[in-house]
C-alpha cells in the first residue's frame, strides 16, 4: 500500500517535529487536505515549509508555510 507522507522543514531544510502529529495518508488528496487543514497550527509550531512523499519519492517541495505578502 501506497503511503503519503510530510516531511517537516525550517526555512533551511533541517526537518523539525511537527506541532500536529500527521497520520499516515493513503491518498495525496487526504494529505493535502489535512496539511489544509493544519498548515497555521504547523507555522505557529516552528515548520517553515513541507515536502510531499509518496513512499521514499518525492513528489513537491519545499512550500512555504507562511502567508505570501501582497
Amino acid at each position: 500500500m501506497t503511503a503519503w507522507t510530510w516531511r517537516f522543514e525550517k526555512a533551511d531544510g533541517t526537518e523539525v517535529q511537527p506541532s500536529v502529529q500527521p497520520e499516515e495518508f493513503t491518498t495525496q488528496g487526504d494529505a493535502e487536505s489535512w496539511l489544509g487543514e493544519h498548515w497555521k497550527e504547523l507555522a505557529e509550531g516552528g515548520a517553515d515549509q513541507v515536502r510531499l512523499f509518496e513512499d521514499a519519492t518525492e513528489i513537491y517541495g519545499p512550500m512555504s508555510l507562511h502567508a505570501e505578502v501582497s
